[in-house]
């Protein structure tokens, strides 16, 4: 089992950048694939970026390719969330999880970082 947990949220101005951390205690985070989720207001969560085993491929939403990167550091057993020119429309909780099996669902959710963007 791992434990997360997730930091670095706060309030930006819209195209300003924000860079969240998910630390792990417990297993070993590279051992799983890990991901980054967020959940608006009266919406569910949705995937933003993941990170697979090697840390060699990354996958993103469509929404947020080309502005936010997902990066690991196996020694500190952490994963970052860089995010750039940030929009009013990421105003959410993020959470960060690994997936629990091979092609199965994520978990093991952290207790999440709010990141506001006003415009």
């Amino acid at each position: 089992q791992v434990q997360l947990v997730e930091s670095g949220g706060g309030l930006v101005q819209a195209g300003g950048s924000l860079r969240l951390s998910c630390a792990a205690s417990g297993r070993t985070f590279s051992t799983y694939v890990r991901g980054w989720f967020r959940q608006a207001p009266g919406k569910e969560r949705e995937f933003v970026a993941a990170i697979n085993r090697s840390g060699g491929t990354t996958y993103y939403a469509d929404y947020v390719k080309g502005r936010f990167t997902i990066s690991e550091d196996n020694a500190k057993n952490t994963v970052y969330l860089q995010m750039e020119s940030l929009k009013p429309e990421d105003t959410a909780v993020y959470y960060c999880g690994v997936q629990l099996s091979v092609h199965g669902p994520f978990g093991s959710w952290g207790q999440g970082t709010q990141v506001t963007v006003s415009s």
